[in-house]
């Protein structure tokens, strides 16, 4: 299974892999996030000695489950620093746009500083359900989830491991980068402050700086969010793999009561 299959030049077609808990027609944003990430890493900015450093993601709209076009290109050219987009569109509208800035790494540029930090005991036991109140969606499925705290149906911070069942693209290799991108726009679900069967978190925009990208398989995060009482929130994630600190992302929620509350 997939994320996504080429349709055709620079198309994808979303499989069910990418739906979302709260309404069938709707991706989850991390498939998204990292079918940009790799498309612009694909087209020429992560080679040898170049790495992404820091991706930001905005929603422009929903995006639902249907062929996407998706478009890079170069900001900022250089050779040692530069900026790259790529954009999503479904029938003309764009709907997600991610920029990116690649840095050009050498083995010896600098020493290591406060990336060491001891991450948690990958738990031996996978979750086995989501939110007990919606059905089991393609998302939740296709990422094996195991938490060292908290959990899909409890309140507060949580720290989470995670490693992909599926492929990004049908036929293409998974790309360090891939495998964060592909957990990382759930730190708001995992972390929620309130029900979520009450309150509707819509993340507009997110943010990954990375020091440094995965080594193996896995990754995890720590996540906490934080709500005002006018309907803004942030979340912030410390990412990490077995070796120690990865980087952090941080999302822009917008939060408000559901209009319809269950019974």
């Amino acid at each position: 299974m997939s994320f996504y299959e080429p349709a055709h030049e620079g198309v994808f077609a979303p499989g069910p892999a990418t739906v979302g808990p709260w309404d069938p027609r709707l991706q989850h944003g991390s498939p998204v996030a990292a079918l940009l990430g790799t498309r612009i890493e694909n087209a020429g900015a992560g080679g040898e000695n170049q790495r992404v450093s820091q991706l930001t993601l905005d929603f422009l709209g929903p995006v639902a489950v249907a062929p996407m076009h998706v478009e890079t290109t170069v900001v900022r050219p250089g050779k040692k620093i530069a900026l790259w987009s790529a954009s999503a569109s479904i029938a003309g509208r764009t709907c997600a746009r991610a920029t990116a800035w690649i840095l050009t790494t050498g083995t010896t540029q600098t020493p290591p500083a406060h990336l060491h930090e001891k991450p948690p005991p990958i738990p031996e036991t996978a979750a086995s359900t989501y939110f007990t109140s919606v059905p089991r969606f393609g998302y939740g499925d296709a990422l094996e989830w195991r938490f060292a705290e908290g959990g899909f149906e409890e309140i507060g911070p949580a720290t989470v491991w995670s490693r992909l069942r599926v492929d990004i693209v049908k036929g293409e290799p998974i790309s360090p980068l891939a495998r964060v991108l592909a957990m990382v726009d759930s730190a708001n679900g995992i972390s929620a402050e309130l029900d979520v069967q009450r309150f509707l978190f819509v993340p507009v925009s997110l943010t990954v700086t990375l020091a440094r990208h995965p080594t193996s398989e896995w990754v995890g995060m720590h996540a906490v969010t934080s709500l005002a009482t006018d309907g803004v929130g942030v979340t912030r994630a410390r990412l990490f793999d077995e070796q120690g600190t990865l980087g952090w992302a941080l999302q822009s929620l917008y939060v408000e009561k559901r209009a319809t509350e269950p019974s």
